[in-house]
């Protein structure tokens, strides 16, 4: 299969969900699901990926659009990756309701939404919006393996944790980035404030460890 028949195939993925939400839900409930549907890649695309219900719609709230995230969640369209304000187990009680990010439940269906070109990819040109592409995979990953998604912050800081996991007792610290950059402060941030089972940096950097982080390169995110 090419590139431009494997796009063909995503857009009629995407023009499917869009089709099932006149299907399966009234009229009224169906426009809203679209708006929250359609608003992802600039959820995603802001400096703070915390999903917020204003960039759907002008005054938009919970209260409006709560229901609609959760058709997008329960229909597979979309995974929720909730904050959390501690780094112990269990984790799912930390969890806050009213903040959380949204990943598309495929990376290749962010990537035609978003309209980005496939050479961008393909020829490693810069762009910034390949940070949440990235992320966005590494979501998928985890949640193929059945993991809960969360991401930490730290009170009053701008300390953000990418993914922090739990797999039995143990919690793990995850940072994740596109290229080999290894500075990590709102991991190390994480490591001292609560003594994670394993802190590892996702990136493109081979396997390694270096002062108890260890690095996984991106394509062996599902050996995790």
């Amino acid at each position: 299969m090419s590139y431009i028949d494997a796009v063909l195939v995503q857009n009629n993925i995407l023009d499917s969900y869009t089709a099932d939400m006149s299907k399966y839900a009234t009229n009224t409930e169906a426009v809203k699901i679209r708006a929250c549907y359609n608003s992802i890649p600039a959820q995603l695309a802001k400096y703070n990926k915390k999903f917020q219900y204003k960039v759907v719609q002008k005054g938009g709230s919970s209260t409006i659009f709560e229901a609609s995230i959760e058709w997008l969640k329960q229909a597979g369209v979309i995974l929720e990756c909730q904050r959390i304000d501690q780094g112990t187990q269990p984790l799912a009680v930390y969890a806050g309701q009213t903040a959380f990010k949204i990943y598309m439940s495929d990376v290749g269906l962010l990537v035609n939404k978003s309209k980005m070109p496939v050479n961008t990819i393909l020829t490693g040109t810069p762009n910034i919006f390949m940070r949440t592409v990235t992320k966005n995979y590494i979501a998928q990953q985890f949640a193929a393996k059945g993991y809960p998604l969360y991401y930490w912050t730290r009170a009053n800081s701008q300390a953000e944790l990418d993914f922090v996991l739990q797999k039995d007792d143990k919690i793990y610290g995850i940072e994740v980035n596109k290229g080999e950059h290894i500075r990590s402060r709102s991991l190390n941030l994480f490591r001292q404030k609560y003594s994670p089972d394993c802190s590892m940096r996702i990136s493109t950097k081979n396997f390694g460890k270096t002062d108890d982080v260890i690095s996984v390169p991106l394509y062996a995110a599902f050996l995790i």
